[in-house]
């Protein structure tokens, strides 16, 4: 009887653990809201949002984006006419990097 206890114990203590280390065991998430890739921005004026988990360190193309408490983020930028790639980074406090890239079109104006 308490060898079967002890084994519950055992198999609690490291599911509790496995579940509150997961966050650190995944690595850096990372959803892009805005803009779908290859959207049209007619005005060149463009917000970014989306929202990054476990990440230490986020930029849009190099520059730093700051995501509130719970890891959203909202970004407007200016875009001259023509394609535009934007690189989305995150990085966790490891090293671990994920990237997303979005490509947008401004067209010529008239």
């Amino acid at each position: 009887m308490t060898r079967v206890l002890l084994s519950i114990v055992l198999v609690v203590i490291v599911g509790y653990g496995f579940v509150e280390g997961w966050p650190l065991l995944s690595g850096p998430r990372l959803v892009i809201l805005s803009p779908q890739n290859g959207a049209a921005v007619a005005s060149g004026i463009l917000t970014i949002a989306g929202k990054a988990g476990n990440a230490m360190a986020l930029t849009v193309d190099g520059a730093t984006v700051i995501p509130d408490t719970n890891g959203s983020f909202s970004e407007t930028l200016a875009f001259p006419q023509g394609s535009s790639i934007l690189t989305f980074t995150a990085t966790d406090r490891f090293g671990r990097v994920v990237r997303e890239t979005r490509q947008i079109f401004v067209p010529p104006t008239n």
